[in-house]
């Protein structure tokens, strides 16, 4: 996503690439062996730090935005912005890659909201006690998010929650069952010719195949991973499979499709139903020269939490850590105090549609630009995180995805799958004790 699992908008993987260069040239010339007092560089002084970020479109804009008005605030600090890619998945692998090579630089990074207790137990990522962050001026759940072992590691930047888009001039009622956005997508289909899916999701192997499952219903909490052979995971499962392959309100191309997919298909109007992150409702209210950019969805546009029998919706969005070999950590740390500023989140959720992770962002200044954001609330009520844990990562990409894939794909039936791939979560869960 993020996702951003934040909402991890897809980018050419040949970013890889060029991260991996970037790498090998910043090991070679700025990583340092130690990050202590004496070898820290005061806020005060003339530098530049490194912000590692992803971002495309609004979102990328934004990020530059509030760059430069961080440097006119600081002229003393300048900040060099590494693009990363917008996978998520993508942009994990190259941050350990800095990381790996015990680089100094990124100072200042972005990461998902299930990195930070892995990178804190490895050890990358600094512990900012320190600095007595005010953690309560955040929202509870993803200020949770940057916790490990006593330490807080991470800021939360904005939040996300990933809900069901519908087109109100195609479904007049939200659904408040699945039964019924199934026959909802499936009368849309048949009455409107135009119209070439029911439902949009995410379906393919990579993080955002899990949120999605997760906001259908899947139960993969800490405590839920001891036996991942449930019912709530094999309805959510089975439900995705069947929008394929069953109630065939979802094409076969979904297996393949990201969020920047589902948000082509939805911005289109070619959905009456979508499952994306909050960024979706400001495009779909923005205007060009006084028009409606995507006349298709707006003015039409609502979102509400997935109707399962108990509503919830995958917490994503993004958290800011500062590198523990950085040189720079004060300045670092300016840095962060300005991106959480009220100021600067209400300034990113107008331009960029990202919810503020700041609690006091939410204003009457974001009410008048947005007003969209006061309907978003229902969906934040009903969030839920992935699981906090340094092992979460691991078992994401080694089972859940792989599996999502194979189930969608109809190479494993959601039972024989959950119950295969059971054990290996167990042993993963334990090596995080």
């Amino acid at each position: 996503m993020n996702v951003w699992p934040r909402g991890t908008k897809i980018r050419s993987v040949a970013v890889i690439a060029a991260g991996g260069l970037l790498v090998a040239g910043v090991a070679a010339c700025g990583s340092s062996p130690s990050s202590s007092a004496s070898s820290q560089v005061a806020a005060s002084a003339k530098q530049t730090i490194v912000f590692a970020s992803a971002g495309l479109g609004t979102e990328g804009t934004a990020t530059k935005a509030a760059i430069a008005s961080f440097e006119k605030l600081h002229p003393n600090i300048k900040v060099s912005l590494l693009s990363l890619s917008s996978n998520s998945t993508v942009a994990q692998e190259q941050e350990e890659h800095y990381f790996l090579a015990g680089s100094s630089t990124p100072d200042v990074l972005y990461t998902d909201v299930t990195w930070p207790s892995t990178f804190a137990r490895s050890g990358w990522i600094a512990n900012l006690n320190s600095l007595k962050p005010d953690t309560s001026a955040f929202f509870s759940g993803q200020m949770a998010t940057g916790d490990y072992s006593g330490g807080v590691y991470a800021i939360p930047w904005f939040i996300n929650a990933e809900g069901i888009y519908y087109n109100t001039s195609l479904i007049k009622t939200p659904p408040t069952t699945e039964a019924q956005l199934v026959s909802d997508a499936q009368h849309a289909l048949a009455t409107d010719k135009s119209l070439k899916e029911g439902l949009a999701f995410e379906g393919a192997e990579y993080e955002g195949a899990v949120t999605a499952w997760q906001s259908f219903g899947a139960n993969i909490s800490v405590s839920a991973l001891s036996n991942i052979n449930n019912s709530a995971n094999q309805s959510a499962l089975t439900f995705m499979y069947d929008a394929i392959h069953t109630y065939k309100i979802s094409p076969a191309a979904v297996t393949g499709w990201e969020e920047a997919n589902v948000q082509a298909a939805w911005l289109a109007g070619q959905t009456p139903f979508a499952l994306n992150w909050p960024y979706i409702f400001q495009l779909s209210e923005s205007t060009t020269n006084g028009k409606p950019t995507y006349p298709a969805v707006y003015g039409k546009t609502a979102w509400i939490p997935f109707p399962s029998s108990t509503p919830q919706t995958s917490l994503g969005g993004d958290d800011l850590a500062i590198n523990a070999k950085s040189t720079h950590k004060a300045a670092a740390w300016e840095f962060i105090q300005y991106l959480t500023s009220s100021s600067a989140q209400d300034a990113r959720a107008i331009s960029a549609g990202d919810p503020p992770s700041l609690t006091a962002a939410y204003n009457a200044t974001l009410y008048k630009a947005a007003p969209y954001y006061k309907d978003e609330t229902a969906v934040y009520k009903a969030v839920t995180s992935r699981p906090v844990t340094p092992v979460y990562p691991q078992i994401s990409s080694s089972v859940f995805q792989p599996m999502i894939s194979s189930v969608l794909s109809g190479q494993e039936t959601p039972s024989a799958a959950l119950s295969s791939n059971a054990p290996t979560v167990s042993q993963l869960l334990a090596t995080a004790k």
